[in-house]
């Protein structure tokens, strides 16, 4: 375990990172959608930015074999309305696995990360006919656009077209093994079965979003030492500029406080 003095409060990292959000705000980087007010203050949530929404939400597909990250400019205007209609309509969330379609943007509740962590049933499908068209139009266009398709279609809680999805376009290449994990365990976790994702993430091997999810899966069940020796090295390998790597940070912190 680091010193506690080296590590920063989950406190000052929270408040940071929705501090630099609010000043993007200011800066007019973000943009305000009809019916969303900018924060007046530090210590209120800014408003989801989408376009880095839409970064954070591909992340993890630079970690796949394909290594690529598939632009925005793939959705029409009004599927990328739907993109913003659903990005503003996630609930805050406090385990949030990396995986393709989440952004970090949803953790963003500094009370709920701190206060002992209760399992929630999954909500209701959220209706996003275009993006669901577009999904199912792409799926068989390469595993990158197949991962992408499930991770939309996961993100608007549709879960078993999520999870048919994924079985029907699994590669046959072993080099995408783990990357298909990880979004199985992805939507395990999102549906309510932490168990069965935790054991999916467990076997996954060195791919570094399911080393993420490993340390996730520890810390939100209860296994904080386990958490920090599998959180610890992700934030190493994660770019500094990354908003995973500042959750990673944050998670890594909340282990050390919780043991």
């Amino acid at each position: 375990m680091r010193p506690e003095n080296d590590l920063p409060s989950l406190e000052q990292l929270l408040a940071g990172y929705l501090e630099l959000r609010t000043e993007s705000a200011r800066a007019g980087w973000l943009e305000a959608e009809e019916g969303e007010v900018l924060p007046h203050d530090a210590g209120s949530a800014p408003p989801i930015d989408h376009r880095l929404a839409w970064d954070e939400a591909v992340a993890a597909l630079a970690h796949t074999p394909a290594r690529q990250r598939p632009s925005p400019r793939l959705l029409d205007s009004a599927q990328m309305q739907e993109w913003r209609l659903l990005t503003t309509a996630q609930e805050p969330v406090t385990a949030l696995p990396f995986c393709v379609g989440n952004f970090p943007q949803m953790v963003r509740n500094l009370q709920d990360l701190l206060q002992p962590h209760e399992e929630g049933q999954p909500a209701e499908p959220l209706p996003v006919p275009g993006l669901t068209r577009w999904a199912e139009s792409v799926a068989g266009n390469g595993p990158s656009l197949a991962l992408l398709a499930a991770g939309l279609l996961r993100l608007a809680r549709q879960y078993e077209r999520a999870g048919e999805l994924l079985r029907r376009t699994r590669p046959v290449e072993h080099c995408w093994s783990a990357a298909w994990q990880n979004e199985e365990a992805a939507l395990a976790w999102h549906a309510g079965r932490r168990e069965e994702a935790g054991r999916l993430w467990d076997s996954s091997g060195d791919y570094l979003p399911a080393a993420f999810n490993r340390g996730l899966s520890a810390l939100f069940l209860d296994r904080p030492a386990q958490a920090r020796a599998a959180l610890a090295p992700v934030v190493e390998k994660l770019p500094e500029d990354s908003s995973w790597h500042h959750l990673a940070r944050l998670y890594l912190t909340l282990a050390e406080i919780r043991g």
